[in-house]
């Protein structure tokens, strides 16, 4: 099969494409035919080695994937093939990545496709949907008419976090740096969306949400609590979720406990496969009823597969800012 991969941890550079085997086929596995596989910070971070994970040599890379089942496992019995099939959680943890044509996956990180959803939608909208939702309702336990404030409502995350809680019955605010971004998170249901540059951002937010934000949804690197945590209601949960080799300072402790605020650091990678199989079925009913619409920001092809490690490097760690919505690799492109 024709894939891509990486020997050595490193920059984007290291990653080629080429034939690998696709090696033998456990009983509780199947194979996908991979027809779209998105990108995500974490297999940047694995590639290069800022994550230590167990590799194999050689590595594919990639977590997310869409596809059609085209052989299961002797012990498989929740899978047929011929099914159409997304899901994430591979690259990581000794598993194999979906950079590829042919991926081998265990049964219990599949999730059957809805009709009428296309390969490149469901892969753009898996690990960020996933760990949209497991941070709203595991975590920050959202409820109907709270208040949601999320970061970067036109990225990965953001666009996910919008959707979601609007579909739990929650008012959102974002913030966006251009007049199109913002228009693109008010057309995903924000109530608001705001200039992250502008002065007046803080006295917006309080005009929005006067009794203050019941869920702050965090998805850049630098979380600034000084800032935050003043505008939130009492009771308020502050979500955490990037920014691995961040020191930001923590407020007066006056700002922070006598409101009963609550900081939760979470991963979706933590979590184990029932847990995002439950988050799944909740994203796999939003979208078949259109609620949950994936941003697909940009699409490479398999042999670009370096070029895209890069180019979502540069917008994220390297802030370029050039993207909205989500990195796809059309393997089949």
């Amino acid at each position: 099969m024709k894939a891509a991969y990486f020997e050595r941890t490193g920059p984007a550079s290291e990653i080629r494409v080429g034939e690998l085997p696709t090696g033998p086929l456990p009983d509780d596995h199947v194979r996908v035919r991979v027809a779209a596989s998105a990108l995500n910070p974490i297999d940047l971070y694995i590639r290069a080695g800022t994550v230590a994970m167990p590799l194999n040599s050689p590595q594919i890379p990639g977590s997310d994937f869409a596809g059609e089942i085209v052989e299961v496992g002797a012990k498989v019995t929740k899978f047929r093939v011929g099914e159409r099939v997304w899901g994430t959680n591979q690259g990581m943890f000794g598993r194999q990545g979906t950079a590829c044509e042919i991926a081998t996956i265990h049964e219990q990180w599949l999730y059957r496709s809805p009709i009428g959803i296309a390969d490149i939608d469901l892969a753009a909208l898996a690990l960020t949907g996933i760990t949209a939702h497991l941070g709203l309702f595991d975590q920050a336990r959202l409820k109907p008419g709270e208040t949601v404030y999320v970061s970067g409502g036109s990225g990965g995350v953001g666009s996910m976090v919008i959707q979601i809680a609007k579909a739990a019955g929650a008012r959102v605010v974002t913030i966006a740096g251009s007049d199109e971004k913002r228009a693109l998170c008010k057309s995903l249901g924000a109530d608001e969306a705001l200039d992250y540059a502008s002065a007046g951002l803080d006295d917006a937010v309080t005009a929005f949400a006067p009794e203050g934000i019941d869920v702050w949804f965090e998805t850049q690197r630098e979380p600034d609590f000084a800032r935050a945590f003043p505008l939130m209601n009492r009771g308020g949960r502050f979500l955490v979720m990037a920014g691995r080799t961040a020191t930001p300072m923590f407020p007066p402790l006056g700002q922070f406990y006598p409101r009963n605020l609550s900081v939760h650091g979470f991963a979706m990678l933590a979590y184990g496969p029932e847990a995002q199989a439950k988050a799944a079925e909740d994203m796999i009913r939003w979208t078949a009823t259109g609620q949950l619409k994936p941003i697909v920001g940009k699409r490479f092809g398999l042999s670009e597969t370096a070029e895209a490690h890069q180019f979502l490097e540069d917008a994220t760690l390297g802030g370029s800012r050039k993207l909205v919505g989500k990195v796809v690799l059309e393997i089949d492109r």
